[in-house]
């Protein structure tokens, strides 16, 4: 099965139908994405966003250590994914230094190892959502923070109501996901949903390109800091639910997140053009 790029779904994530994003889509002389490239074009796309993916988390503090890693489908082999070299900082990751994995967790091309944290919860996620172009995992302060907690994003800013109703709370934590049955539980867990807080461990995100799948896990630490800072200040006052729903509906769709994702990719790559090497 090959996943194109233009592939952005209009359903609603709960089910319904609203058709496209109308703040998105009303100007048609927005930016969209390439359609029809061919799957050579469409390879070094993914792993040119996957390796600007990389440097953002890196600037944006999103490594610890070995832990964090970011996973991209191989257009013509969806069961084979580009991740990143064990060790190697975030902020050195090139187009060149990312490797292919196939289901079994072997590098087919090239020299460097995996984390098999890594390889569990991602090859479980891949498999169970085909849809799923890009994965994003890291344990990021706030994120952390709030997993802690067990409680879910609540829907007291307008950027924590795109994942109203379209995220969850794994509340489990089984220690590092070197091993199958983890993976397969936070998957699981996941279903359908855009998001996941893992608790006591950080957050996941999925999304149909590897920039949108960026773009959610950043904004999703981005709202659990707020969130944090709120309720250490008092009682957040909650979106109402219908409202909250409606915010969602405009602002997270798989292209509203794309596109939201061009003003950074735009900066890391003007910034720093040595990540297309």
């Amino acid at each position: 099965m090959t996943i194109a790029r233009s592939e952005f779904s209009t359903a609603d994530p709960q089910g319904g139908e609203f058709g496209e994003v109308n703040i998105f889509r009303a100007n048609p002389n927005f930016p969209s994405p390439p359609e029809n490239p061919t799957l050579v074009e469409e390879r070094l796309l993914r792993k040119q966003e996957l390796a600007a993916a990389f440097r953002l988390f890196g600037r944006f503090g999103f490594s610890e250590g070995l832990a964090g890693h970011i996973t991209a489908r191989d257009p013509e082999s969806p069961d084979h994914f580009w991740i990143n070299p064990l060790g190697m900082s975030f902020n050195l990751i090139k187009t060149s230094d990312l490797l292919p994995v196939d289901h079994t967790g072997e590098v087919v091309e090239g020299d460097g190892a995996v984390n098999f944290a890594w390889f569990y919860i991602h090859s479980e996620l891949h498999a169970a959502r085909p849809d799923a172009i890009a994965a994003a995992h890291a344990h990021p302060l706030y994120g952390e923070a709030l997993a802690s907690l067990d409680v879910e994003l609540l829907p007291i800013t307008q950027d924590a109501c795109a994942f109203y109703n379209d995220h969850v709370v794994y509340d489990f934590y089984g220690g590092p996901a070197g091993y199958r049955e983890e993976g397969e539980r936070i998957a699981a867990a996941l279903g359908e949903n855009k998001a996941a807080i893992l608790r006591n461990h950080g957050l996941i995100t999925v999304g149909h390109s590897v920039g949108e799948a960026a773009l959610w896990f950043i904004t999703m630490e981005r709202s659990c800091q707020a969130q944090l800072a709120a309720m250490a200040a008092g009682k957040p006052i909650l979106i109402d639910p219908e409202i909250a729903e409606f915010t969602r509906r405009e602002t997270g769709s798989h292209y509203a997140r794309w596109f939201s994702f061009r003003p950074l990719w735009d900066q890391i790559t003007k910034e720093q053009p040595d990540l297309f090497d």
